[in-house]
């Protein structure tokens, strides 16, 4: 298999958010960011507390490692399951923001010229579906989203996942939510979602994690790893793995990981990582090498 197939991931066993982002996103050894206008889509679903939404340290250092990989500016952009602008001042988000210099795009007060028409062939979408322009359209595209199942008919909620905050809700004059939760499809359409854009980077904060429930409130568990990559597929991919690890729920644990529908879909759309064998997980240091070997013995186990 050549290089070019190969999709990175990286590992580091951490309590610690701040050395988490940092240490997993250089161990990566890109620069996306650099002279870009970044778009940060954090996973702000609700305001409840991690993993239930992204941690404000972790949006924190990842904010201060893309100004330090020399970004031109920073943007925050998400929509909430209610009000997007309540569930930030709920996490004291704006006022931290504000202090890094990072300009925040609510998603709520798009117009709706700004929510674009995405008409995906071969969708499960009964007529396509809208996407947030500023998604669209971004310079480096950056996914901070945590570790956790999902209750609700999506399984688990990762990366794939966290793309369902890009799509509108009815209070913006549209059915999608609707469409998407009542569908027997939901995990597909998920999927789907990831098609008309690229990440140029996800970070995923599992030191906690929902192992059953979830997205809002679950059975906890301590992950303690942060992942970084490139590829949506391929970070969900070890996430599965971490939960299997950890020991969650009969659909995650009773599921190969690459036939769980979400990355499945998202295989057959060319969105990453089609194997366990096209995943390079690496530890980003030493002394998560231990953890790092266990979650790939599990990968490939599916």
């Amino acid at each position: 298999m050549s290089a070019s197939n190969i999709s990175h991931v990286t590992l580091v066993s951490t309590e610690d958010r701040k050395s988490g982002v940092e240490s997993s996103i250089r161990a990566l050894e890109i620069n996306p960011a650099k002279n870009k206008d970044v778009l940060i889509k954090p996973n702000f679903n609700t305001a409840d507390q991690c993993p239930g939404s992204t941690h404000n340290d972790t949006l924190v250092a990842l904010v201060e490692e893309v100004w330090k990989m020399g970004a031109k500016s920073v943007r925050l952009g998400e929509r909430s399951y209610s009000e997007n602008r309540s569930v930030m001042e709920q996490k004291g988000i704006i006022p931290l923001m504000e202090k890094l210099d990072v300009n925040i795009i609510d998603f709520d007060g798009l117009d709706e010229k700004d929510w674009v028409k995405v008409d995906a062939d071969n969708s499960h979408w009964q007529d396509g579906f809208r996407v947030a322009r500023p998604i669209l359209e971004s310079e480096c595209l950056i996914f901070t989203c945590c570790l956790k199942t999902h209750q609700f008919g999506g399984v688990i909620t990762m990366s794939l996942k966290n793309s369902v905050g890009v799509v509108p809700t009815s209070r913006h004059g549209f059915n999608y939510m609707s469409e998407l939760h009542s569908s027997p499809h939901q995990r597909q359409l998920i999927a789907e979602i990831n098609a008309p854009f690229k990440p140029a980077l996800v970070v995923l904060d599992g030191i906690d994690a929902f192992v059953d429930g979830g997205p809002a409130t679950g059975k906890r568990a301590q992950g303690n790893v942060f992942l970084a990559s490139t590829d949506r597929v391929a970070i969900d991919a070890v996430g599965v793995a971490i939960l299997k690890s950890l020991g969650s729920n009969d659909q995650v644990m009773n599921t190969k990981i690459f036939d769980q529908e979400q990355i499945a879909r998202a295989v057959e759309l060319g969105l990453g990582a089609s194997s366990p064998s096209e995943i390079n997980l690496t530890a980003a240091d030493e002394q998560s090498q231990g953890c790092c070997d266990r979650i790939v013995e599990i990968l490939n186990n599916g």
